[in-house]
């Protein structure tokens, strides 16, 4: 089933999920929904010069049934927008990019999970599929013939500030983080940590055991011969003294 609280985003050229990108053009429209019961949860965003917290429908977007639909996506867009429950819970926080250049670049937006594969896909408004340079914290990676660069089992060193450049134009950054955690849905309980496991109590008794044991054993011989010595000089036994 679908994860509750899970905020999806569809444009009018692409269906993503927050797993795919968080760059969109100018001037495409966006679509936001908390998935599985949207009526108990409010879509909020943050943008550098709008309100802070502003609902969906207050000074943005507008609402359409359970979605909130962003007909045309200009720069002042871009910023944090997330799912709210009435009680104030917060749930799938992501950050949007809408950026009015030529090219975009598609990278996850939660963080992904360490050993994991992840494609960053280059793209113009009308190709993604042109050969595209790709950097991290600002320093030159390589060069992809078409536009797609898979980082395979990534590391925490893998964390960093991406961005590409294709047609000699440039896309804004995206930030990939890296996780070594799962990253649970909402309402989905931990799983406890698995129980001892009872055949390393049973290894560690015979050790004891195995060390203890010839101390033991002899023990209790010495005892027993002790206790069953004679207490007198049995007149049957002759004592011999040997002289040189």
């Amino acid at each position: 089933g679908r994860r509750r609280g899970l905020l999806t985003m569809k444009s009018s050229t692409f269906t993503i999920s927050t797993l795919s990108s968080s760059q969109f053009f100018s001037w495409t429209s966006l679509t936001l929904s908390c998935e599985d019961d949207p009526s108990g949860w409010t879509l909020r965003r943050t943008t550098p010069r709008g309100k802070e917290k502003a609902p969906c429908g207050d000074g943005w977007g507008y609402l359409a049934g359970s979605s909130c639909e962003i007909s045309f996506l200009v720069p002042l867009d871009s910023g944090v927008y997330w799912c709210e429950t009435t009680e104030g819970e917060t749930r799938t926080t992501i950050n949007i990019t809408v950026t009015g250049g030529p090219v975009i670049l598609q990278s996850p937006v939660l963080p992904v999970m360490e050993g994991h594969d992840v494609t960053l896909s280059c793209r113009t408004k009308t190709t993604s599929d042109l050969p595209a340079d790709f950097y991290k914290d600002g320093s030159f990676m390589r060069t992809e013939p078409t536009g797609h660069m898979t980082l395979q089992h990534v590391a925490r060193s893998d964390e960093g500030l991406y961005r590409c450049n294709m047609s000699g134009a440039e896309s804004p950054p995206s930030w990939l983080a890296v996780t070594g955690e799962e990253i649970l849905s909402p309402g989905q309980p931990t799983t406890p940590p698995p129980a001892s496991d009872p055949s390393h109590l049973v290894i560690r008794i015979v050790c004891h055991l195995v060390v203890f044991c010839p101390y033991c054993i002899s023990t209790f011989i010495m005892v027993s011969l002790y206790r069953h010595r004679p207490t007198g000089i049995n007149p049957s036994i002759n004592h011999y003294c040997v002289h040189d």
